[in-house]
């Protein structure tokens, strides 16, 4: 599994996620709210099974030397 998440990208889907699971245990959105468990997960892991679909990252090039 090789990182494909990274940076800002990797920072939003934390907060976007935390704050669809916070909102989703106080009851304000419902149970939809816990869809935000992928992009937390996905963030926090930083590998996202969509993006190795389409051949997508936003992880830094590492240069060898």
């Amino acid at each position: 599994m090789k990182a494909n998440v990274g940076g800002m990208d990797k920072w939003a889907r934390i907060l976007v996620g935390s704050l669809f699971v916070g909102l989703a245990l106080t009851g304000a959105i419902g149970v939809w709210g816990w869809i935000g468990l992928v992009p937390m997960l996905t963030g926090i892991f930083g590998y996202c099974p969509a993006y190795s679909i389409f051949g997508w990252s936003t992880c830094p090039l590492k240069t060898e030397q």
